[in-house]
């Protein structure tokens, strides 16, 4: 992509379906199958394989899968430094407010992280990030109310996470079935992977540049 290009993720705001699921998470983990899987958006540019993200919803939150594959060299995590870290960051606001560039009280910035904490740099980890320039900021946070699991693979390796509804300032379908999101996969060997417009676009501080996730209500055949 040259100076003058456009990214097509730029030009529209985009709108995707969030699948209800009446259970989200066991002690193994998410239970999202293949259709809780979400659109890759960068397709409209240049297609990458190796990530495959799924998520759902239901009234006591939001829970997610992501598998990375591909890749030759192990994650580097540090709970230390997460944003620098490779793993997940997800950005959430739970009222999809699209008229204003500053995040406020229903925006949040979350980190997942495949590894970094423990003696051996092994456990996963989960937390907090700030949002540059955020007129004012949400609700407190308490660790029992995120989830992690991690799997690391010879060639990539499987992140899976819970967001309680009490951890989002905001959160209530009944009223708001739009939530405003978007996720960075962030990874050292092959660069940063975004949902939504990535850089030089300032999207970790922009909520107008997140896509919008449509909650729906009823729960899908399988």
């Amino acid at each position: 992509m040259n100076d003058f290009e456009i990214s097509p993720r730029q030009l529209f705001q985009f709108s995707l379906p969030c699948l209800y699921r009446k259970t989200l998470w066991t002690t193994k983990g998410a239970t999202l199958d293949e259709t809780c899987r979400l659109a890759n958006l960068t397709d409209l540019e240049t297609p990458r394989e190796g990530v495959d993200f799924r998520i759902a919803w239901n009234e006591k939150g939001i829970a997610f899968w992501l598998t990375v594959f591909g890749k030759k060299q192990s994650p580097w995590c540090r709970a230390s430094k997460p944003e620098d870290s490779d793993g997940l960051q997800i950005w959430i606001d739970t009222r999809n407010i699209k008229t204003v560039h500053r995040a406020g009280r229903f925006c949040h910035r979350f980190y997942f992280l495949p590894g970094g904490d423990g003696p051996d740099l092994q456990k996963p980890c989960v937390g907090v990030l700030p949002i540059n320039r955020a007129r004012e900021p949400h609700g407190p946070v308490h660790e029992n109310q995120l989830a992690v699991l991690s799997e690391i693979q010879s060639n990539g390796y499987l992140l899976q996470g819970a967001i309680s509804a009490e951890a989002l300032t905001g959160f209530d379908p009944t009223e708001h079935m739009a939530i405003g999101f978007t996720y960075a996969v962030v990874d050292r060997e092959r660069g940063e992977l975004t949902l939504g417009p990535g850089a030089p676009m300032p999207y970790r501080e922009d909520p107008s540049l997140w896509p919008a996730l449509e909650l729906m209500k009823q729960e899908q055949k399988k």
